[in-house]
């Protein structure tokens, strides 16, 4: 009898657990996160396109993106609002690690892991932006954010091992987030039922472009750790900000930033679209 009873609780708090992660609530808490997401990314593609141009001294990653917001005469307010959205979308992604999203495939091990892994980012992203707002330290770099973090497991026996390992990863993740962005994947997240035919076909466009737009940043981020790790050099650990400034010295020079860049705005773009159409609940 008590097992019975055990059992039955148990059930009643899983089923109290999905219902709460299908909530309306959660769902607008995720809304705002995309939102917040599109802002910033659209941010960081701006100031990359100034970077291409030699016309900006900020950092193209979330830091550089958070401290222009800052500086905006209603920076406090802007800063509160980034925060608020990030915690709803970490929120919302811890959800999804715990009962499954509401697309299809999304309650396979591998995506919950995937959706564990996206809410510790944008947790850390919320903290980070709360520490500035009430003038408890300023954000990092990513540049400097990934040369700490490599020194660290350096030195740590195997640490050259973990961090080619890490940098195989980030390589291989932006490959299929650009893959599956050109094969519009994304779409199966989406719910645009009675919007118009011209309305879908650039949602799909944005997702398209901004998806690989994306995963080039991933993999060239993960071309860095791969060499900091095989050579031990620490310093060779980019973030996003020195991996995009990496595209205008490639033979094409900074042309090839350029349109790295708009694919970050437009992927910014895509991600205020996924505020409004994301399947969330």
């Amino acid at each position: 009898m008590t097992t019975r009873l055990a059992r039955g609780r148990a059930r009643s708090a899983r089923s109290s657990g999905r219902r709460a992660a299908r909530s309306r609530y959660l769902g607008m808490a995720a809304r705002a996160g995309f939102a917040a997401r599109g802002v910033l990314y659209v941010i960081i593609g701006c100031i990359a396109l100034e970077i291409a141009f030699g016309n900006s001294g900020n950092q193209a990653d979330s830091a550089g993106a958070v401290r222009l917001v800052a500086s905006t005469p209603a920076g406090l307010v802007g800063l509160w609002v980034l925060m608020a959205g990030f915690i709803g979308l970490a929120l919302w992604r811890l959800s999804e690690a715990a009962y499954g999203g509401p697309g299809p495939g999304e309650h396979k091990t591998g995506s919950r892991l995937a959706a564990l892994g996206k809410a510790v980012v944008y947790g850390a992203l919320a903290f980070t932006i709360l520490k500035y707002a009430i003038g408890a330290g300023a954000p990092k770099s990513s540049d400097q954010q990934s040369t700490d973090l490599t020194a660290s497991v350096l030195h740590h026996p195997g640490g050259q091992v973990v961090v080619v390992a890490v940098g195989f990863a980030f390589v291989l993740g932006g490959a299929y987030v650009a893959y599956s962005s050109w094969r519009r994947d994304f779409l199966k997240q989406l719910n645009m039922a009675g919007t118009s035919r011209r309305a879908r076909r650039i949602v799909e466009w944005l997702g398209l472009v901004g998806g690989i737009a994306r995963g080039a940043v991933f993999a060239a981020v993960g071309v860095f750790l791969i060499i900091a790790g095989a050579k031990s050099q620490p310093g060779q650990a980019k973030g996003i900000d020195s991996a995009l400034r990496a595209f205008a010295q490639t033979p094409l020079g900074p042309w090839l930033l350029v349109v790295v860049a708009l694919g970050l705005v437009t992927f910014g773009l895509y991600s205020c679209c996924e505020a409004r159409w994301r399947k969330v609940s």
